[in-house]
């Protein structure tokens, strides 16, 4: 069921017990916010909806029961997609707390980031180094942390390949510049002159334009020297024809990990070449509390910088229609007082 946006004013709200007020300043359009306004995905969520899941800002009231030497007011902090987990279940315990049965989701199940003031529990909120721009750190939120947590599962050790399918987007603009970081060498895909040229200008050692290319394959396999194909491949697509593809050309005993979620997808290998070539196949998803802790430290430490664009609240409707014609490159950022 699609939906349409609308603008208009809200009651502030009221912190419960064990969360916080947030004045957001900036939020991060995501791809998800997308899929929430147009009912891609089979999971229900709050109707109406103020969307939104990478908002940044400070604190400016507690529920009664969060302690105000752990979160003062006046500091920065940030809202992400998991706004809250039972902190209890056999997941939250084992710090897989956004596979908890009752995650509350920004944007999604949970008012979100697309307003001047949003609540969150205070256990989740992301803590921002002092100093950090509010506005640059933003995307990191979900699309920074989840790629982090993409690249930690595919198990890709320094010195090896990786590609990132959709390199030149919100997300792998960030995958490239946190695979870089953490030792890894990049071939880059996307589509368009301009994705390629700044998939290398984020550190990319290879880039293949999947709409000029007649064999994919081949060509992700001869950007890496010996031939072989990359050791690892983060899917941030979304369309499901990458995904199909994937298995094809990473090298025999790699890592494919899906993170894109196309609407109405499936994911399709061969059982017998996924067998003898010894292929791992799994999904990622947002990053957990430590997770996040680890993202922003690669961003505060300059390692991460994201290409963004600012625009007001009020053009978010133009940011998903260049979204859905594939016209992003990097992460568009909306000033919530605009």
């Amino acid at each position: 069921m699609s939906l349409a946006i609308t603008y208009k004013k809200i009651p502030v709200p009221t912190p419960l017990p064990d969360e916080v007020l947030v004045h957001i300043r900036y939020s991060g359009v995501c791809h998800t916010d997308l899929h929430a306004m147009n009912g891609d995905w089979p999971l229900a969520h709050k109707l109406p909806l103020v969307g939104g899941h990478e908002g940044a800002g400070v604190v400016v009231a507690h529920g009664s029961l969060v302690s105000q030497e752990e979160l003062p007011l006046g500091s920065p902090v940030g809202v992400k997609w998991l706004n809250g987990s039972c902190l209890s279940c056999a997941f939250c315990q084992a710090g897989d707390e956004p596979l908890c049965g009752k995650a509350l989701l920004s944007g999604y199940t949970v008012d979100g980031s697309f307003q001047e003031y949003a609540v969150a529990k205070a256990a989740h909120v992301a803590k921002i180094p002092d100093g950090v721009d509010l506005e640059e750190v933003a995307p990191v939120l979900c699309a920074g942390i989840t790629v982090y947590k993409g690249l930690k599962e595919s198990g890709a050790r320094p010195g090896e390949w990786v590609a990132i399918v959709g390199a030149g987007g919100g997300l792998g603009s960030m995958a490239v510049q946190y695979a870089r970081a953490m030792g890894l060498r990049v071939v880059a895909i996307d589509g368009g002159e301009e994705k390629g040229v700044s998939s290398r200008a984020l550190g990319a050692e290879g880039y293949v334009d999947f709409r000029m290319s007649e064999d994919l394959v081949g060509d992700v396999k001869r950007a890496t020297p010996d031939g072989l194909g990359p050791h690892a491949v983060l899917l941030l697509a979304v369309q499901e024809k990458p995904f199909q593809q994937a298995t094809e050309y990473v090298r025999s005993r790699g890592t494919v990990v899906c993170i894109g979620l196309p609407a109405n997808a499936y994911l399709r290998a061969p059982v017998f070449d996924t067998v003898v070539r010894m292929i791992s196949i799994k999904g990622s998803y947002v990053g957990n509390r430590q997770d996040t802790r680890e993202a922003l430290d690669f961003f505060s430490r300059g390692l991460i910088k994201v290409p963004i664009k600012t625009v007001g609240l009020s053009q978010l409707g133009e940011v998903y229609k260049m979204m859905e014609e594939g016209k992003v490159v990097g992460r568009y950022v909306v000033d919530t007082s605009k």
